[in-house]
């Protein structure tokens, strides 16, 4: 007999189906990011527009299946995480897209200049953000593969070691954030007070697509030991 619920055939057995399911959402979002910069820089703002609204619709669905999720995720569950634990894990996946929701706001509604030099190290930033990113959805979609292994053994080890590296490129993606902004303020005697500001913002918001990327990770790290 099939489920009367949909969201039951959805979880299926495990509350963490519907997880991955929801950061390959993220990442299609994300991915729209590099390409949102780059026409900023080529100055296409047909393309930035685009870029924005897939974004923005790209979040729309992460949201609609966090909530869907959220509501329906069963509260008398017995498994081996608690159920605070994958909303927060579910919550961190869900910033993510989020960031990028922000970023792409704010590159279209004020028109923001591309100042000389700037380019090749805002878009290494970029892509090494993104990269943090995959690396956190490569983790989620082990865990499939970790409860079956009962958070142990070979999986759990290989597991332990991709968030080891997602923590490496996590604080690269830090160094080059600060480079960046420490470039930005050295000119900033040659620009408009309220442009530094938004490309300050700008630059934490890129870095902080790696910082919940790093969280994501945090929190699987607390299922595994735990």
């Amino acid at each position: 007999m099939l489920p009367s619920n949909p969201m039951a055939a959805l979880f299926g057995k495990s509350p963490f189906k519907p997880l991955p399911q929801h950061m390959r959402i993220v990442i299609e979002c994300v991915e729209e990011v590099q390409p949102l910069f780059q026409a900023l820089i080529d100055d296409d703002q047909e393309q930035l527009e685009e870029r924005k609204n897939r974004i923005f619709v790209k979040e729309r669905e992460a949201d609609a299946m966090r909530n869907e999720l959220c509501e329906h995720l069963p509260r008398s569950m017995r498994q081996a995480a608690g159920r605070q634990d994958l909303l927060e894990l579910l919550a961190a996946q869900d910033a993510i897209a989020d960031t990028a929701q922000d970023i792409a706001g704010l590159l279209v509604e004020r028109r923001m200049e591309v100042y000389p030099g700037m380019a090749e190290p805002l878009m290494r930033l970029v892509a090494r953000c993104i990269d943090t990113c995959r690396q956190a959805h490569i983790v989620v979609e082990k865990l499939g593969e970790l409860q079956e292994a009962g958070f142990r053994g070979r999986e759990a080890s290989q597991v332990d070691e991709m968030l080891a590296e997602l923590g490496n490129m996590e604080s690269d993606t830090d160094l080059m954030g600060m480079a960046l902004a420490r470039a930005l303020f050295s000119e900033e005697d040659k620009l408009k007070p309220v442009s530094v500001m938004f490309w300050y913002q700008l630059i934490q918001w890129v870095g902080n697509l790696a910082d919940y990327a790093e969280k994501v990770g945090d929190r699987l790290r607390l299922l595994i030991t735990r």
